[in-house]
């Protein structure tokens, strides 16, 4: 039971427990700064024009983009999965 609620999904990212919780803080506090944005945006929609988007953006190619590229090396896939700059 431990080993399922604990570490079976680290595991699955290639993390440990201890380097997934860091990363799992640092987007929670990255998701958390990018809401704040928006909320002020929500009531002076002059300021933080985009920093909610950006905020967005740069999440997703840290969890989704980086993760897959780190899944496909280990598995010795070589095709390119990067955005278009």
């Amino acid at each position: 039971m431990f080993k399922k609620i604990f570490l079976n999904h680290p595991q699955s990212v290639d993390e440990s427990y201890f380097q997934h919780f860091i990363q799992a803080c640092t987007f929670s506090f990255k998701m958390f700064t990018g809401g704040l944005a928006c909320l002020v945006h929500a009531f002076i929609p002059c300021l933080c024009v985009s920093t909610g988007s950006k905020a967005i953006v740069n999440l997703h190619d840290k969890m989704v983009m980086n993760r897959h590229k780190q899944t496909s090396h280990r598995k010795g896939d070589n095709t390119s999965h990067e955005r278009a700059a």
